[in-house]
């Protein structure tokens, strides 16, 4: 695969035939793509906890109490205790790596630090985990037809309401992706 062909910076939204319960409906932002594989994370799919627990686990002081009202979103089933911050570029932390030239991704405690006290990025998004794939396995599934793949949006990641998300994200290119329906079957 050429470099042009890698998907990093772009959405994999999850077809209506992909069950898989880790992935089913879900829009995945590709952080990482290369010959040796892909690192993304799920932008829609809801923690069910809100970013105030893990300042209070991590013992991080909040005087921004709207950071603390924050969704966590559950980023993908590989290292689900791990924390991973999906925001605008801007500021300087400790392990953060750019993806484009408008979004980056950082792992470290300071970005929350900052975030608790109203002086993190403008935008952003606290996952926990994050989706991987090995060398070569997420082109064959896009072969599979398990994955759509769309132009990033940052207000998809950052605006739009986490519901939406899934439809949102194949809206960019065109396609109402509730009007897919799964394949019949492979022969």
């Amino acid at each position: 695969m050429s470099k042009e062909s890698y998907l990093k910076n772009q959405f994999i939204v999850a077809m209506p035939g992909l069950t898989d319960p880790n992935f089913f409906h879900t829009v995945t932002y590709l952080c990482q793509h290369d010959k040796d594989g892909a690192l993304g994370i799920v932008i829609n799919r809801s923690a069910e906890m809100k970013l105030g627990e893990i300042f209070k686990q991590m013992e991080i002081k909040v005087t921004a109490l709207e950071a603390a009202e924050a969704p966590v979103f559950s980023g993908g089933p590989v290292q689900q205790e791990r924390g991973f911050v999906l925001h605008t570029n801007g500021g300087q932390w400790d392990a953060s790596m750019p993806v484009s030239d408008s979004i980056a991704l950082t792992t470290s405690r300071d970005i929350l630090e900052a975030i608790a006290v109203g002086e993190g990025p403008k935008q952003y998004l606290v996952a926990l985990g994050y989706a991987g794939w090995g060398g070569g396995q997420l082109e064959r599934e896009m072969i599979d037809n398990a994955w759509l793949s769309t132009p990033c949006g940052d207000t998809v990641i950052f605006d739009t309401p986490i519901a939406q998300r899934w439809s949102a994200a194949a809206g960019q290119i065109g396609i109402d992706i509730n009007q897919l329906t799964a394949p019949a079957g492979h022969g």
